[in-house]
């Protein structure tokens, strides 16, 4: 419930918000107490580490009633806060407030686990059932008129009230959170808006729908095909086949990044190449059932409708208000700062690519589907370096070790495995205790979910399901990391690029943040959107350090480690085809703000995309990482819309964060990994984020360290955001 104001990693669909039919202006009497129905999700969770999901017993038709009693249940306690004949006051308003939906936060948790990893028909339609009704009791919630007039009249007392600076900091964000969100409305424009927001929640639940139908569809190919595609990734391809009970010998390509990119990578053949790349790059957008551009023009019009109607010019300056950045013109002047060197870059990459092209004796044009084969064998022309060579060193249990140990050395966490001992949703989850290592204090439980399956989302995330807050006497965090590694066939070994590499340290960047975090109110445990990747970009930093590669980088046939050649040849291409990452990535953060600063909406997301693409100079050898029809983080909720930049946001303090450790002499300074844990990873939200990188760095960020890790060229005058 508390999602009302904080943001964390990843926030599914059911996380939307919370109750049933929206009263925006005459809320409906507290109901009279009743006895919780015999329905495990209703439970207080049990077991070890203070209490754990039931993960093994959850089926479908289980969430209605929950969901369904955790809604009255909530209601009935902020209408207890609302109707209150008290005067308000901190406690029997803001605390109340932070204490309510506790059992609903529960029951929502585990329905975004299975609305996420286990997406059945019957989750399907479950998720796009109640996604509007979750959202309706949302609004009811901001859009109570007694509830409102008491958080107003302690935010204006405020001065009065002897606040210490962290309640303070709560109740200005309760505060302006419920402005934002429409309190201040009249009742027929809160009816209004509560219906766009319902109208938006189912929208989002058949977006995803959508999307992932197309996501679960397969390209059977031949072995004669695969000319070229190494070893372990056939193999994977081929227990792919079996699953889907392909015939024998047959190859299966799931139309999903992580099957996808290899075959880009690697295949000799050109003709697949483009035949794959073409179903990838047009998912959501095949004019048949899973299209979803009708989907996406009425979600972006009633962002523009739901962001005038809140007294705002467009989506993104609504969005914007709660973040970093503050407008998206700072965004904007962010992304406008990288995007000519990336470009230029990319023109560098495409005549290096076509040239070796031509003197292999191919008569092409480098084409989308030509980039990642060709930038390979550049790369093993110029560093004499290859994926291929550095794969068998990266097995997936390695790289996840690697990750403990470096989180070990940087801030003492300990995680210890103990898969079998709690509930999960799958078989192949694995689950680790994460304690203190110099007390031995119990900090949290980590779940894994790190192979592709049907009914998964695409993509890698991380999430919550009990985040540390001591006003509820929450100690024990449980989160999870979700990946989608292809798993191979029985007894093959999973190994990963260094991309998977990199998204794995990323994920886990993000747990490290949340196992830290040391929080009392719930709502400041979370973290604004363009600070939310912060610490887990800064965490990709220490995968390709020395220590980290001697230790983990083994070879999975002979456990030898990698040689020290081969880690400094690694070490000299680290700036290598960051054109390409970044004109990938940035257009589409760029053609996110752009269609969420239109303040009509955009009635042809094609012809926007098409339109928006042009005018910023598109290296037409490149599409964007996620073209508009696919955009899950735009488009399955409201979590990342008009804030896909927040990746570069984050990242240029992720760049001068790693450039402390350099100026320190270590990646692994004591005291720098200190100030980081205190100032900015333990405080969750409790003070300005700004602030605390100004507490631990000195100064604002400075953009030139993101240009010099990214090898472009660095601006004199492009100091600071």
């Amino acid at each position: 419930m508390k999602m009302l104001l904080a943001t964390t990693a990843i926030l599914s669909m059911a996380a939307l918000g919370a109750a049933a039919q929206a009263q925006t202006t005459a809320p409906k009497a507290a109901p009279t107490a009743v006895a919780v129905p015999n329905n495990i999700l209703l439970a207080d969770w049990s077991g070890p580490y203070a209490g754990v999901p039931p993960f093994d017993k959850v089926t479908p038709a289980l969430f209605p009633q929950a969901l369904q009693f955790g809604i009255d249940e909530r209601r009935g306690e902020i209408l207890a806060i609302a109707n209150n004949p008290e005067a308000p006051t901190f406690a029997n308003t803001i605390e109340a407030y932070e204490k309510s939906g506790q059992r609903l936060d529960r029951v929502e948790s585990v329905f975004g686990v299975m609305t996420s990893n286990m997406a059945t028909p019957e989750y399907q339609k479950l998720d796009k059932e109640w996604s509007s009704k979750l959202s309706a009791a949302s609004d009811e919630i901001t859009l109570n008129p007694k509830l409102f007039q008491r958080i107003k009249t302690l935010y204006d007392d405020k001065a009065s009230l002897g606040l210490d600076a962290k309640q303070d900091r709560l109740l200005t964000r309760t505060y302006q959170g419920f402005i934002r969100r429409g309190a201040n409305l009249d009742a027929q424009q809160k009816q209004q808006l509560s219906t766009m927001n319902q109208q938006l929640a189912e929208l989002f639940a058949t977006f995803s729908e959508r999307v992932l139908a197309d996501e679960s569809t397969y390209l059977t190919v031949t072995e004669a095909e695969l000319m070229g595609v190494p070893d372990d990734v056939k193999a994977a391809l081929a227990a792919a086949a079996k699953a889907q009970n392909k015939p024998a010998g047959a190859f299966a390509i799931k139309n999903t990044r992580s099957a996808v990119d290899p075959v880009l990578t690697f295949a000799d053949n050109r003709a697949l190449r483009e035949k794959v790349w073409r179903a990838f790059v047009n998912r959501g957008d095949n004019g048949g059932a899973s299209d979803t551009n009708e989907i996406i023009a009425k979600i972006v019009k009633l962002r523009a409708d739901r962001a005038k109607l809140l007294g705002f010019k467009n989506h993104a300056e609504w969005r914007m208000q709660d973040t970093m950045a503050k407008t998206p013109a700072q965004a904007m002047n962010l992304m406008n700062r990288v995007w000519p060197a990336a470009v230029a870059r990319v023109k560098e990459e495409v005549a290096d690519q076509q040239a070796l092209a031509n003197r292999l004796g191919q008569k092409i044009t480098i084409e989308p589907w030509d980039y990642r084969y060709f930038q390979e064998k550049v790369r093993k022309e110029k560093y004499d370096l290859s994926q291929d060579e550095i794969k068998p060193y990266f097995s997936l249990d390695n790289i996840i070790d690697a990750s403990y140990w470096a989180a070990g050395e940087l801030y003492g966490l300990n995680f210890k495995e103990v898969t079998g001992t709690v509930p999960t949703w799958k078989q192949d989850i694995r689950v680790y205790s994460v304690t203190d290592r110099a007390t031995g204090k119990q900090l949290g439980l980590f779940y894994r979910d790190d192979f592709a399956s049907d009914g998964k989302r695409s993509g890698a995330w991380a999430t919550t399901y009990r985040s540390r807050a001591s006003l509820l006497g929450d100690d024990v965090v449980l989160g999870s990391n979700n990946n989608n590694f292809v798993k191979p066939g029985p007894g093959e070994p999973v190994l990963i690029s260094l991309d998977d590499a990199e998204t794995l340290f990323h994920e886990f960047g993000h747990a490290i943040h949340y196992f830290l975090s040391n929080v009392k109110y719930p709502s400041l445990g979370g973290s604004q959107r363009d600070f939310v990747e912060y610490p887990s970009q800064v965490n990709e930093n220490w995968l390709l350090t020395p220590e980290v590669l001697q230790r983990f980088a083994k070879h999975h046939e002979t456990g030898q480690p990698m040689p020290q050649a081969l880690v400094d040849k690694i070490q000299k291409a680290q700036t290598f085809n960051q054109g390409f990452a970044t004109v990938e990535y940035l257009s589409s953060a760029i053609v996110d703000m752009k269609m969420h600063m239109d303040p009509a909406g955009v009635a042809d997301p094609d012809a926007f995309e098409k339109k928006a693409l042009t005018e910023i100079g598109m290296p037409k050898e490149i599409v964007m990482r996620h073209r508009l029809p696919q955009f899950n983080h735009l488009f399955s909720s409201d979590a990342y819309s008009a804030g896909y930049y927040s990746y570069l946001w984050s990242e240029t303090m992720d760049a001068d964060t790693w450039a402390a450790f350099e100026e320190a002499g270590s990646p692994w300074d004591k005291k720098v990994a200190g100030d980081f844990k205190r100032y900015l990873l333990s405080t969750g939200n409790e003070t300005d984020r700004a602030e605390a990188y100004r507490e631990f760095r000195g100064r604002d960020p400075d953009v030139n360290a993101l240009l010099r890790k990214r090898g472009f060229p660095v601006s004199s005058t492009a100091s600071g955001k």
